[in-house]
């Protein structure tokens, strides 16, 4: 009995550690397109903010992906869970389903309704524990809320088990949510919506903040003209958007009660670096780096608040770019790397013409969507053919295809090392094939799939706390960063 009693004082007692070690709120704060190019060129310029502030107190290094990038929330989906596309399943945010022969939504989920949006998503295709399924397995009682700009990148955030998440809807100039979580639209941001703070914001004009001869790298018709935008024209590109952001993520703290107590709390945050006319993930005009010099004041509303209401010693944030659009073709052909386009659309329809000439004049190909084509498995077992020939034949038609590195059955892409970490087996297709260097895959001659064509984009990660913990040592990849929080 005594020796029960001892074990049981010390595991309280290990419990009760943990929990005062553990800093009361965490932020995440992934931001689109944000670039460890333009932070280093613009860290002499601030003379306060956020990002004034983690860069010099901050632990910081340089991310990579350990999978194909394609600009979409791939990257969201590794940050959060630190696992690869194989594992987590979610390999793009869209997906070719055999049943209706569509493209549809990764997170689309017909079994939940939207709240404030006829879309319906769910975080059920996620395959993998996020950080803060993590955070409420630990602190069963922890007060775990996402805010965002898109639904995607938004639900990814909140994972599993938050309590509730909302994204800004640009044209309803609402925030809006889905019944996916228990709590679902939060009364913070219903108040918001209210009092019309959205719409007041919308109707601003936004100019330059500084003269234009005070920027860095203004382009030729901004030295002429300046820049000059609606917000609610471009309002999720504009620096209102964070701002929105911010102040919806201070109304939850406040009305919450984050980071008050014991238990550990976490905000989940979707910001963005880039403004309308951005071509590249690197800063090329003064309108992209005014968005950058708003996201610093922004970043340091956030902390000077949590400092007054919590304490500097009981938070910490995390803030990691996710590449969006990777370095502009244009940039590319002056180094001399011109990049050029493959049609997936194309390359469906003259490997359907083949199979015709080979099987007799039937629809063999049943769709194309991303690096996969679909064949006809209903046609194929009719006919009795083996679908291994198929597969086959089809992937070495696709080797003489411009363009195109190596073609194979998606069985065998798993094996395949480039793409092993890329594809999961739920969404490959029959034929899986991997474009060249300097390739960029256009699912027709005006959708791009990939917006990212860099061999191998990176992405900033500042990490700050207000407690004594150890940082992290040696080069980090996007699998480890949910660990850092813990």
């Amino acid at each position: 009995m005594r020796k029960t009693r001892l074990y049981s004082t010390l595991i309280f007692s290990m419990i009760a550690a943990m929990l005062c070690a553990a800093p009361r709120l965490t932020v995440v704060a992934v931001v689109d397109g944000l670039s460890a190019e333009s932070l280093n060129a613009l860290r002499p310029y601030w003379q306060k903010g956020g990002l004034r502030t983690l860069s010099e107190e901050a632990f910081q290094t340089t991310i990579h992906y350990p999978h194909l990038v394609y600009g979409g929330n791939e990257t969201t989906a590794t940050l959060m869970t630190g696992a690869t596309p194989d594992r987590h399943g979610y390999t793009m945010d869209s997906y070719f389903a055999r049943r209706d022969r569509q493209i549809h939504a990764m997170l689309e989920d017909e079994s939940v309704r939207g709240i404030g949006t006829s879309l319906r998503l769910s975080p059920n295709a996620l395959l993998s524990q996020t950080l803060t399924d993590r955070m409420r397995m630990l602190y069963p009682a922890a007060k775990i809320y996402a805010v965002g700009l898109y639904p995607e990148t938004t639900v990814l955030l909140a994972g599993h088990a938050a309590n509730a998440c909302c994204w800004l809807d640009a044209e309803q100039q609402q925030w809006i949510a889905t019944a996916a979580y228990t709590e679902g639209l939060p009364s913070a941001a219903y108040n918001q919506n209210q009092s019309g703070r959205i719409a007041t914001l919308a109707a601003r004009q936004w100019t330059p903040r500084m003269d234009i001869p005070a920027y860095t790298c203004p382009t030729a018709q901004e030295r002429k003209k300046g820049f000059s935008y609606e917000v609610g024209d471009v309002l999720l590109h504009a620096p209102e958007a964070n701002t929105l952001v911010i102040e919806l993520a201070l109304a939850l703290q406040q009305a919450e009660k984050m980071g008050t107590d014991a238990t550990p709390d976490i905000l989940m945050l979707e910001l963005n670096s880039l403004s309308p006319k951005a071509q590249s993930d690197r800063i090329a005009s003064a309108e992209h780096e005014d968005l950058y010099l708003c996201l610093n004041q922004d970043l340091g509303y956030l902390m000077e608040q949590l400092d007054r209401r919590i304490g500097h010693a009981n938070y910490q944030i995390l803030v990691v770019g996710r590449p969006v659009m990777g370095t502009d073709p244009e940039t590319l052909k002056e180094i001399h790397m011109p990049v050029q386009q493959f049609n997936a659309d194309r390359a469906a329809a003259l490997t359907g013409t083949y199979l015709m000439a080979l099987y007799g004049h039937e629809r063999w190909v049943d769709g194309c969507y991303g690096q996969s084509i679909y064949l006809n498995r209903t046609l194929i077992e009719q006919k009795r053919l083996s679908l291994e020939t198929l597969q086959r034949q089809v992937a070495n038609f696709l080797m003489d295809f411009e363009g195109v590195q190596i073609a194979m059955p998606g069985h065998d892409a798993m094996l395949y090392p480039q793409m092993s970490t890329t594809i999961n087996k739920r969404h490959a297709g029959d034929v899986v094939f991997l474009l060249q260097p300097g390739w960029q895959l256009m699912q027709n001659e005006k959708q791009s799939i990939d917006n990212v064509i860099d061999d191998d984009p990176a992405s900033p990660l500042l990490f700050w706390s207000g407690t004594l913990r150890p940082m992290p040592q040696g080069q980090l990849t996007a699998t480890s960063v949910a660990d850092l929080i813990f």
